[in-house]
């Protein structure tokens, strides 16, 4: 028998980043496969538009896999209007029957935001900045500090807040985080002191 499984049925990317939806299928035995490609629309009688044709994705969008048993898609530079469901398609040789994994998987974009506490600063005072997110990274990242332009800190990980102690004026300018690896930041946080 057939089959579609996607690795996680749940993904939240960052918005800039590159992403894969992981997948594995399986088509009956004695059977040979035509066709595969990854849609945003559900199957019905006709057959649902190929993502790699869509000029919205233009580019961003690989296939991974092969006609045995991989699936997996790669999309590189992830966008807000990308997130939704994404879904599996394959068609076989055989009278042109279409199969897809319905389960589908959902793609969550999210942005980088600081958050400080507390909200006013206070000379000699501690001050927590937070790196987060509108939803749980699947990918759980390090992240970088800048303050203005420099790089504050070699990488922290991302359940470990920076924090300022007995904050001075030297710690005045705009702060913002990013993830390692990756160039898009956050918008700036800015503390004066």
């Amino acid at each position: 028998n057939w089959f579609v499984n996607y690795t996680s049925n749940h993904i939240c990317a960052l918005n800039g980043s590159t992403v894969t939806l992981g997948c594995r299928y399986s088509n009956t035995a004695g059977f040979t496969v035509q066709s595969v490609f990854w849609t945003r629309k559900l199957l019905t009688d006709k057959e649902p538009p190929d993502l790699s044709l869509d000029s919205n994705y233009s580019g961003r969008v690989r296939y991974l896999g092969d006609k045995l048993h991989n699936c997996r898609l790669s999309l590189s530079d992830v966008r807000v209007r990308d997130r939704g469901k994404y879904y599996f398609t394959f068609i076989r040789n055989q009278n042109k029957e279409m199969f897809q994994g319905k389960d589908g998987v959902e793609l969550s974009v999210t942005e980088l935001r600081v958050k400080m506490k507390p909200a006013t600063v206070v000379e000699g005072g501690n001050i927590t900045l937070t790196c987060t997110t509108n939803c749980m990274l699947t990918d759980t990242p390090s992240f970088t500090w800048y303050r203005n332009t420099e790089n504050l800190l070699a990488s922290i990980f991302s359940s470990s807040p920076l924090h300022l102690r007995s904050v001075s004026q030297s710690d005045t300018g705009s702060y913002s985080c990013a993830v390692q690896g990756q160039s898009y930041r956050s918008p700036a946080v800015t503390i004066t002191v």
